[in-house]
Formats: structure tokens, C-alpha cells, sequence
């Protein structure tokens, strides 16, 4: 039986554990897991067999940390090829009788992709394009990519996977307690992208224990229509007389699991504390649980790096403006490369309520490869919503795809042979929702059946490249009223039979029907109506038209979709506000209420993470107000804003990161200026940063001193991997007050508590932070840490407390 057999036709057992008990067996504090593959490699075989021998059917190679960021090639190569040369002979040696297989074990790299970190996207693949290629080399028999917490990271992985291998790939995610990763997503978005791409098995592992994922694993079960994983933690990490253990023994570990079974998992394991004995326990509880076999979902799912917009299920709004047709402005900002102009847009159009986003970059004048790509990048650092990708040219649709982070809508596609062959195989590459318009070599048909037609033969050419209906919306496209007043009725008998016949979503450009005609909204709003009615499941509309809006807002509550009148009530208090139906201007502060000052512009800038806004509002304010004014005044109660909103969940860590930039870029047009008169600022507190000993991942560590620094702080980073008595002796030296130390890794935590003593020892008044994904308040208290942060924007607030005290 093949490994994709396997895991399409019974339950599957996962390994647990790695690095805890390699600790065991001698693993120092800080020393690097995977080169024990090649110093220590009768001791990874024992692990790896008692797993075989406990009723693992999978398990993982100890390559979970072995990239070229950590290793040059040639170590990388001999730590790989010895990793899984360990697992397959603890499978000869093992006296199980089951189906066992040998996975590559592909982790995080431990930073964050641009343009929120410093690496970029195409050099994380790059990365794990090699780890996957030396992985097939020496015979791995699938790829586990597991506990990732970025979206955009394990886009990464996993296209590195396809484009290197014909191996199946498992993906399994690392989620917080609010049920999301680190930067944002919730568990449908992952489940769109990664089915999207084409990973044959979706899950959650590692963050938190069994009970705990049990609705993230509920959610990915509802959506998901391929295999799901469960590979949870054995609860909280727990210290007791300097040894560390995990609170879910076994037993519980093993019931709670084999629930989730029960309710359609089919492949399971354990990560951080879990033992041969936790999987020994639930091969045997789910032993007499039946298989059940993934079904598939008609969900029509597009998403963003945070959420997924489903179609189909109420009608959706696709904002029409970032596109240059008949827009003078636009054309030009395009020539100009004026960014900022297009992201307002973006921004205003999210404010106005549209829930997916049409960018169209295309003139004959400019690089559309080059500008729709960064169009897309630079949209998706300052807004969440999914966004639709409008280009007739293939370059750029394939270059727009593969930088995307989430799964896009595609506009579009058509019935034409060559249009079929180019736009296909993309969608089955990258994921996606392609817009299908009805036409073909011989036009657009007259008739609504020619319409149909076409759309038919759209969908089943879709079916031979592996593309399921759920992912094709048709466009039975609007034409101009003026020029054939049958027009709207073969678009509406067409649009009905679609959806409510075929059981297709349908999506149309509505404001097409009005061309040529005075006083436009009426027409469009009207035939809005109609075309809701006849099963319109989204509409590519101007969303600053409120008699548009007035039909949406209306048939949403009259159909039963607007819970309490919600929706409508909110539109219609806005409704004297909303008198015009005209562009947005392009300036920032013209988008905002009650704006009275260019401060208010820079808050709101800062806030939405337009750094160039930012700076330029910055540079005419330093003209009229003294720097610390601009700095307490409104730099930092723009981060305070942004503070909050996501301690509240209501921003995510992207958009934090964004603001900061913003708020950085302002900075420096004020520390210019200061210099420049001979100024000096005063800095708060002085604090030191490092990652322990023994781990590479420094994303936390480098978010919390981007915003750090930004509240003023004098921030001395250390970097990743650091000796505790480099991390004490550089407190000492810098006077520092407060010493911040991040750990990702369960084997690194012993280096953690270690650096602690040091610092209690050496300087006593200097306070530690800690945090990390392995780390929790209790097990902070238990190693003897002053603070446990839980995420950024907490050490913030504890360094200013202490600074507030201080002062």
C-alpha cells in the first residue's frame, strides 16, 4: 500500500516527541537536535523505534530545524541523509506489523517574510526547496510540514514541496489560544490555501493540548475535503524540581484524541511531552474506531492571510475601483508608481464594506508582471481582504498568484481553448476561484442558453485539470442596456439557470448594464436587484454608490441574512454622510471623519500602515510643532490605538507590524530633524533582547523590538542562539533594566531558565521577560522569569509600567 493510499483508506498513527526525549538520552540544553543524526545516531534509532514498535504508522526523520539558514549544504546533506537512513533502520528493526513509512520533517525557519520580517518569500522557498530535494535524495516517502505559525511561511513549504517532489505532503499548523496562528489566520483561511494547493492531508499540531484544539480541529473538519490531522501537545509544560513534564498524562491524551476520531480525524500523533507511551495509548483506543473517510465540501472558499470569505453562502461585494478603466487619477498613479494612491483605494473601499477586492493594474505603458505583483504585496501588508486578480496577462496572473498569501479569486477565464490551457493549470498550481466569463472564439452569445453553453463546457475542461466546480464562479456577463435592450434578460435567464439549476455561483461586473446612459446608479441599482434575485452570489460593484448599497443592505435584510437588522441599521446611520457616488480624493485625511489637522492624518496613516504617508504628513508637522509634541501627541497614541485593538483581536500581528513601520518611518523624519538642530532624544529604558541558546527562531524576539523601539526604548538585540553568559554579562555591561528572552523550541527552555539564574545572580534589579510559543505564566513562574509575555505588544506595556514607576 502506497502512503497516499494509506492515509485515503485508514486511520493513521503519527509519532510524538522528539527533542524531549532526545534530552533524555543527553541532549545539552542549546545543542541542535539534528546533528545528533550524525554524533549520536544509535539514540535517534531508539527513539524512533520505540515509536515503531509503539503503532506509529508515520515517522517523522529528525530534520524539523535542518535547513541551509542553519547548516551549509554539505552538513545539510549529511545530517538529512543520516536522519533518514535512522528512521528507516528503526523500521527494519522494529517487530511491528503494520504499514510504516519515513517522513522528512520540515519546521518553521524562524522568520518572518517580508513585508513584515526581512526574508523574502521567494528565498523562503528557496530554503525549503533544498531541505525537500536532499529529503528525496536519500529517500523520504512523504513530507510533514508542521507546526507553522504564518501562513505566508507554509505557502512557502509546501509550494517548495510540489515544485521539488511528487511526494504526498501533510501540513499541520501551530494555533494560539485564540484559535488563530501568530499572524492571523484562522483555521478556514488555511484550509482554503492549503486544499487550494494541493497538500493531501490539513491539521493542527504542537501550541496547545487535545481539549484545547478541539474546536480548531471542528472548524477544519467542517471545511477541509481531505484527510485531517491532530497532533496536539500533552497540555502545558510543567517544571518540578528543575525537571520539566507535561499535565495531560496518557491516558487522558489518548480518550480525548480518539474522540476527535470518532468524529472524522484520521491521522494522529503527538508533539511537546508526548512519549512512546501516548502513542502506544491511542493506538489502542482508536484501534476498533472505524475509518472515516473525508468527504467532499462544496464550500466555495476564497481567503485572505486572516479569513476566508465564503461564496455562495450570502451575496458578496467585490470592490470595482483599483482598476484603471475610465479612471484618469488611477492611470496616472500607475505611471507614477504612486503606491500610496492605490492602497487609500484599497483602504476605502474596506471602510465602505466590500469583502473581497478586484485590483486591475493593467496599461499599455507599464510593467503589469512587476506592478500587479507588487500591487498585490503592498494591498496585503495594509488590508485583510481577499483579493480578486484581474489580469488577461498569464505573467502576471502566475506572478500575482505565487506571491499572494491566501487563496485569491482569479478574473478570469474563458471559453476559449488557449485561455483554458494558460489559466488551469495556475489555478490547480496556486489555488483559486476563477471568474468564468461566457464567451468563446465566436464572442459572447446573444442567447442565455449560448451563455450556458459555454459555462458547461468551462466546467467540465475545469474537471480534467482536477478543478472542482466549488472553485469556478460564472459571469454571465452584463452588457449595455443602450446598445440591446435584450440584453439584461439573456444575462438574467443565464445567471438563473447557473445558479439555481446547475448549482454554479455567479458573480457580474452590474454597473456594465448602464453604459451610455445619464444617471447610472438608477439603472444599476435596479438591475442589482434583479439580478439578486435572480441568484447573484457576488457583485463587482462601486462601493461609494449608496444606491447600491441601499439595494444590498435591503435584500440582505429582507432575505433573512442581517441578524437584529445589524447591517442595515449601520449603513443607514452613515446614510447623511454618504452623499456622493465620486472617487475617494487621495489624500489620506480626505477619507476620514471629522478630520480638523494634518495630526489626525498622521495618526490615521500610522494606524493603517502607510508608511510614506506617514513620513510626509511627519515632515510638515517638524515645520510647525516641536519633536517630542509629535512624538507623545500622536506618534505614540497612534501605536496605543493599534495596541489595543490587537490585545482585543480585532487587529492581527501583521497590521501591528505594518503600523509600526508607519510609526517608524515617522520617527526617523523627526531623529533628521533633531539631529539637524542639535537635539538629542532621550531614550526610556534600557533593555536587552535575545533568543536562548540552541534556537535560531527569532520572530518574536525581533517584533518586540521593532515595537520597542518605536515606544522610544534603547534596545540592545543580541541575536538568536545566545550563551546565558553572554546574555548576563551584556546586561551588566549595558546597565540594562529589563532583559527580554525568547525560545520556540521545547529543548531550548533548559538554556531559557539557565540565563534567568545568571542574570538573578550577576544583576539582581535588571527584570526578565520571556516568551514563546512553548512557553505559558505558569511554566515563566516556575523558571523563575519576572514577566511572561504572551505577545508583543505585553512586553510593551510592562516595560512602560516599569518605566512609568521608575520615572
Amino acid at each position: 500500500m502506497s502512503v497516499k493510499e494509506l492515509i485515503y483508506k485508514s486511520n493513521v498513527i503519527l509519532d510524538g516527541g522528539m527533542g524531549t526525549l532526545l534530552q533524555q538520552r543527553g541532549l545539552a540544553p542549546g545543542e541542535l537536535p539534528e546533528l545528533w543524526n550524525l554524533s549520536h545516531p544509535e539514540e535517534v534509532v531508539a527513539v524512533h523505534k520505540a515509536y515503531f514498535d509503539a503503532g506509529s504508522n508515520i515517522v517523522n526523520a529528525n530534520t524539523f530545524g535542518a535547513n541551509s539558514l542553519k547548516f551549509e549544504h554539505s552538513v545539510l546533506d549529511r545530517i538529512i541523509g543520516a536522519a533518514i537512513a535512522n528512521a528507516k533502520r528503526a523500521r527494519d528493526e522494529s517487530d511491528s506489523t503494520k504499514e510504516m513509512y519515513v517522513a522528512l520533517d520540515i519546521g518553521p525557519i524562524g522568520k518572518l517574510l517580508k513585508p513584515f520580517g526581512e526574508l523574502d518569500f521567494e528565498d523562503a522557498v528557496s530554503v525549503f526547496a533544498e531541505t525537500v530535494r536532499l529529503g528525496v535524495k536519500h529517500g523520504a516517502e512523504l513530507i510533514c510540514i508542521e507546526t507553522m505559525n504564518d501562513s505566508y511561511e507554509t505557502k512557502a513549504a509546501l509550494l517548495a514541496a510540489k515544485e521539488n517532489s511528487a511526494l504526498p505532503v501533510l501540513v499541520s499548523n501551530a494555533y494560539g489560544e485564540d484559535g488563530k496562528l501568530m499572524t492571523g489566520a484562522d483555521p478556514v483561511a488555511m484550509v482554503a490555501m492549503l486544499e487550494g494547493m494541493g497538500a493531501d492531508a490539513i491539521g493542527v499540531n504542537c501550541s496547545l493540548g487535545p481539549r484545547q484544539l478541539m474546536p480548531i480541529v471542528e472548524d477544519i473538519l467542517r471545511y477541509a475535503s481531505v484527510p485531517v490531522i491532530m497532533k496536539p501537545n500533552a497540555g502545558l509544560p510543567v517544571c518540578e524540581c528543575g525537571k520539566t513534564h507535561y499535565n495531560v498524562d496518557f491516558e487522558e491524551f489518548s480518550s480525548v484524541v480518539a474522540d476527535a476520531v470518532r468524529m472524522g480525524v484520521s491521522i494522529v500523533g503527538g508533539c511537546c511531552g508526548t512519549t512512546p507511551e501516548y502513542i502506544a495509548a491511542l493506538s489502542d483506543k482508536i484501534s476498533d474506531v472505524g475509518f472515516s473517510a473525508p468527504t467532499v465540501k462544496t464550500h466555495t472558499l476564497v481567503s485572505s492571510y486572516t479569513h476566508a470569505v465564503e461564496i455562495g453562502k450570502a451575496p458578496i461585494l467585490i470592490g470595482e475601483r483599483i482598476n484603471p478603466t475610465g479612471k484618469k487619477r488611477f492611470k496616472q498613479a500607475l505611471k507614477e508608481n504612486d503606491m500610496d494612491y492605490i492602497l487609500g483605494e484599497g483602504i476605502a473601499q474596506q471602510e465602505k464594506g466590500v469583502q473581497i477586492l478586484d485590483v486591475n493594474v493593467g496599461l499599455p505603458d507599464i510593467d503589469e508582471v512587476s506592478m500587479l505583483t507588487r500591487a498585490v504585496c503592498e494591498l496585503q501588508a495594509v488590508i485583510d481582504l481577499p483579493l480578486q486578480i484581474d489580469t488577461v496577462t498569464v505573467a502576471a496572473m502566475e506572478a500575482a498568484l505565487r506571491r499572494y498569501n491566501g487563496k485569491a479569486m482569479i478574473n478570469s477565464v474563458n471559453g476559449k481553448r488557449d485561455c483554458m490551457e494558460a489559466v488551469f493549470p495556475l489555478a490547480k498550481k496556486y489555488g483559486g476561484v476563477i471568474v468564468a466569463l461566457t464567451l468563446d472564439e465566436n464572442g459572447i452569445p446573444e442567447t442565455a442558453e449560448g451563455r450556458i453553453d459555454i459555462a458547461k463546457n468551462i466546467i467540465s475542461t475545469a474537471k480534467k485539470y482536477g478543478i472542482s466546480s466549488k472553485n469556478i464562479v460564472v459571469d454571465t456577463l452584463c452588457m449595455a442596456v443602450s446598445a440591446d435592450a435584450n440584453a439584461p434578460t439573456a444575462t438574467l435567464k443565464a445567471l438563473r439557470c447557473i445558479r439555481n439549476d446547475m448549482h454554479i455561483n455567479t458573480v457580474l461586473g452590474v454597473s456594465n448594464v448602464s453604459f451610455g446612459l445619464p444617471a447610472r446608479d438608477a439603472v444599476n441599482s435596479a438591475f442589482f436587484a434583479f439580478a439578486l434575485e435572480n441568484g447573484l452570489s457576488a457583485a463587482i460593484i462601486n462601493p461609494y454608490s449608496v444606491d447600491m448599497l441601499k439595494v444590498y443592505y435591503s435584500y440582505m435584510l429582507l432575505h433573512g441574512m442581517d441578524d437584529n437588522c445589524g447591517k442595515y441599521i449601520g449603513f443607514a446611520s452613515e446614510l447623511p454622510s454618504q452623499a456622493s457616488t465620486s472617487l475617494p480624493q487621495t489624500k489620506v485625511s480626505d477619507k476620514l471623519d471629522n478630520v480638523q489637522d494634518d495630526a489626525s492624518e498622521l495618526q490615521y496613516a500610522i494606524i493603517k500602515g502607510l508608511r510614506d504617508q506617514a513620513k510626509t504628513v511627519c515632515e510638515g508637522l517638524t515645520l510647525v510643532h516641536a519633536p517630542l509634541d509629535i512624538i507623545n501627541g500622536h506618534i505614540i497614541p497612534a501605536l496605543d490605538k493599534v495596541g489595543k485593538s490587537f490585545e482585543e483581536k480585532r487587529t492581527y500581528l501583521p497590521q501591528l507590524l505594518m503600523s509600526a513601520e508607519a510609526a517608524k518611518s515617522a520617527f526617523d523624519v523627526i531623529k533628521h530633524h533633531m539631529l539637524s538642530r542639535g537635539d538629542v532624544s532621550e531614550k526610556k529604558l534600557k533593555i536587552v533582547l535575545a533568543t536562548v541558546k540552541g534556537d535560531i527562531h527569532d520572530i518574536g524576539k525581533n517584533i518586540v523590538k521593532v515595537l520597542l523601539e518605536n515606544y522610544g526604548y534603547d534596545v540592545v538585540d543580541l541575536g538568536k542562539d545566545v550563551d546565558p553568559k553572554d546574555v548576563a554579562c551584556a546586561v551588566i555591561k549595558e546597565r540594562a533594566q529589563i532583559c527580554g528572552l525568547s525560545a520556540l523550541m521545547t529543548t531550548t527552555v533548559p538554556a531559557m531558565e539557565e540565563t534567568i539564574r545568571l542574570i538573578k545572580e550577576k544583576a539582581p534589579d535588571c527584570k526578565t521577560v520571556v516568551g514563546g510559543a512553548v512557553l505559558n505564566r505558569e511554566y515563566a513562574d516556575m523558571i523563575g522569569a519576572d514577566k511572561y509575555a504572551s505577545d508583543a505588544m505585553e512586553t510593551v506595556r510592562y516595560a512602560e509600567s516599569l518605566y512609568t514607576k521608575n520615572k
